[in-house]
């Protein structure tokens, strides 16, 4: 216990780099736009401060649960063979006694005191598997999602420069998301063995044959691989280099499909919505065929142009003007840090 309060601090300290870290960016990238997407392809637009901002709320459930999970998992466990504290049996002046000293050591060790023996019931363990389970995860997500921006085809987003890190031995023009690499692997290890922590909560009767023994084979490497994929993500979002040209550019490239939705709902309320629809259905396809934008098509459709102007259509048809909530909701996330920063000590 004193050895996973002292990984806790390191958890919490990668976690407010994290945080911080995130919070600068979010901030930054409020209303900086950018294509969302859905099953890998372009969906509509959002800002980039608004996919970071959801992890950065993430992060602070996160933070929440590790309070939360601390309460319950830095606690004593000192009892005797199978839990009875017999070998320490009460007096007529302290009636109490095992308890007692059970009470005065945790004290001693600034440890809770259980509300009963807990040789054989390792919730409190797999809790804690569980949540580095989360963490890194979290963790993971982010990194999977740098690792498609990198791609050379979408350069939305890169891993921080440092010299030859990345690179191949037989290509210069690389530079690989070794970081991205690295908390991918681990995150995954992580998983693999909170798994087994579940297996150690199956113990038999008041002193297991086995299953205990999971924990100490386990928790180092769990331990020690969450530290190292949540400071790689530090690192990794600390340094994030953001190519908002790349992103901008990117948008161009569905001819204006990306704000197709937009489109349709501003023709909708006249044409009705599922007439809307299949016109710019129709439309989107014309633009990729005949590589023009949707906003020419547009002005050339007459059933559009009688009912919105060209000014009107330019409006729809930039990405900038449909980002929905996205920094209202940036700023309501980076409210929450604020708040939580006051409160903690």
């Amino acid at each position: 216990m004193l050895q996973l309060r002292e990984t806790i601090k390191l958890f919490n300290g990668f976690l407010n780099s994290i945080v911080d870290s995130l919070s600068r960016l979010a901030d930054k990238h409020k209303a900086t736009p950018m294509a969302a997407r859905s099953n890998l392809v372009q969906a509509v637009p959002m800002s980039f401060g608004f996919k970071l901002a959801r992890l950065l709320a993430t992060f602070l459930r996160h933070r929440q649960r590790i309070d939360e999970l601390t309460a319950r998992l830095f606690v004593i466990e000192f009892s005797g063979a199978v839990g009875t504290l017999a070998t320490i049996p009460p007096t007529s002046s302290h009636p109490h006694l095992g308890e007692e000293l059970q009470v005065e050591l945790a004290k001693e060790l600034d440890l809770q005191t259980p509300e009963i023996a807990w040789h054989t019931e390792r919730d409190r363990i797999a809790e804690f598997g569980s949540m580095c389970a989360m963490l890194t995860s979290t963790c993971a997500k982010f990194a999977l999602d740098v690792k498609l921006m990198m791609q050379t085809e979408v350069g939305e987003a890169s891993e921080p420069y440092v010299p030859h890190r990345g690179s191949s031995s037989t290509m210069p023009n690389k530079r690989n998301p070794i970081s991205c690499a690295y908390i991918t692997g681990m995150a995954s290890t992580v998983r693999q063995l909170s798994a087994s922590l579940f297996d150690a909560m199956v113990a038999d009767h008041e002193r297991s044959t086995g299953p205990w023994e999971i924990e100490w084979i386990v928790l180092p490497q769990l331990s020690t691989l969450t530290c190292a994929t949540m400071k790689h993500t530090a690192d990794l979002i600390a340094g994030l280099e953001v190519h908002e040209a790349a992103m901008q550019k990117n948008l161009q490239i569905s001819k204006g499909a990306v704000v197709s939705e937009a489109v349709m709902m501003g023709l909708g309320a006249t044409l009705g919505r599922q007439y809307a629809h299949d016109l710019i259905y129709d439309l989107c396809r014309q633009a990729q065929q005949e590589d023009r934008s949707l906003l020419d098509l547009l002005c050339e459709h007459k059933e559009v142009t009688e009912k919105l102007e060209r000014k009107e259509l330019e409006r729809l048809c930039d990405p900038a003007n449909y980002l929905g909530y996205s920094q209202q909701m940036v700023e309501r996330v980076l409210a929450m840090v604020r708040q939580g920063s006051s409160n903690r000590p």
